[in-house]
């Protein structure tokens, strides 16, 4: 996801991307795959990035997207274009599955209660 808010900012301070990459001891095209959300900013880097353009670090900081899909088998991210899947243990599923019980008795008791009122 591009970093609309680092671009601006950049831009609005007048600064060029070599003199940010220089900055942050980087190349010029390391720095704008960080722009061009080809490559993630570390937070080290946006409290950097913060520091050069003298503003809060909030007025410049993009979360990257992140897609999570969670099934009966597994989680899948799928994180600047990078999927990665993790299986989900049994246990987990089954605990799960049992607080899922709990809440959904939890819930009748109170529309019962609520219906009585």
């Amino acid at each position: 996801m591009k970093k609309n808010k680092l671009i601006e900012m950049r831009e609005l301070k007048g600064f060029s991307q070599p003199q940010i990459a220089e900055k942050l001891n980087m190349d010029v095209s390391n720095y704008n795959r960080r722009e061009n959300g080809q490559t993630k900013i570390t937070i080290e880097q946006w409290e950097k990035l913060a520091n050069i353009f003298n503003v809060p670090l909030k007025d410049i900081h993009e979360y990257d997207e992140k897609l999570t899909i969670i099934n009966k088998d597994n989680v899948a991210v799928n994180y600047n274009g990078a999927n990665h899947i993790y299986p989900i243990p049994e246990s987990l599923l089954e605990s799960l599955q049992e607080y899922i019980t709990i809440l959904k008795e939890e819930n009748r008791e109170l529309k019962k209660k609520i219906e009585k009122d």
